[in-house]
């Protein structure tokens, strides 16, 4: 099927171009999202003369695509999940929900802009591309984290598995000086006994250890 570009659209073409598209694609997301015409002359003529129209249209959210651009690349969002000790998450964190953290943090994200291969199912650090016009993008970072804490954790640096292996050396360390603790107080009662044993007569002592 061939339609007529009404702005560029990735991987298939520019605003005025004609394109072979299949069927489906068309009537699913170019004809409704209005990014194109069904290339029938009708529709071709009709775009001719709405083309000064929609250069002007295009270029000027362009330049409103840009200005957001500026301030939301770059742009952390945290995203709060419960997930497993291994880092992987119950469940998913979705393009919807990328678009409500950006959304939260006063900006206008729709979740068709935001673009995801695959849903994030892992704490972490994850850059995520927006789409704000078809001719700008810009990228956010997800941090999806179980708590503001460790999200402020891993916003430093620190991966889920570094953070684990910390508190394993933390736990390791706490029982190591516990059974120091314990092994000096056994010795200060042999040291006690010792003493008494030097202070107190022979016949004393050993009444006193009887």
């Amino acid at each position: 099927m061939q339609v007529i570009l009404l702005e560029r659209v990735a991987k298939l073409g520019q605003m005025g171009e004609v394109v072979d598209v299949k069927p489906g694609y068309a009537r699913n997301y170019l004809l409704p999202q209005g990014k194109a015409l069904s290339a029938s002359d009708k529709n071709i003529a009709q775009f001719e003369t709405r083309k000064s129209q929609l250069e002007a249209q295009n270029l000027e959210t362009r330049k409103e695509a840009e200005a957001m651009a500026e301030k939301l690349n770059g742009q952390q969002f945290v995203v709060i999940r419960q997930a497993a000790d291994s880092g992987a998450l119950y469940g998913s964190v979705t393009t919807r929900d990328a678009a409500d953290a950006a959304s939260e943090n006063g900006f206008t994200v729709d979740r068709k802009q935001v673009a995801l291969v695959n849903p994030i199912k892992d704490l972490g650090l994850h850059d995520v591309h927006v789409s704000l016009h078809p001719e700008v993008d810009a990228t956010i970072t997800l941090n999806v984290a179980r708590s503001p804490e460790e999200a402020e954790l891993q916003a430093s640096g620190k991966s889920i598995q570094e953070m684990a292996a910390e508190e394993e050396a933390a736990a390791d360390f706490e029982i190591a000086e516990l059974f120091d603790d314990i092994g000096a107080a056994a010795s200060d009662d042999d040291d006690l006994a010792e003493t008494v044993e030097d202070v107190l007569p022979e016949g004393d002592a050993d009444e006193d250890r009887a």
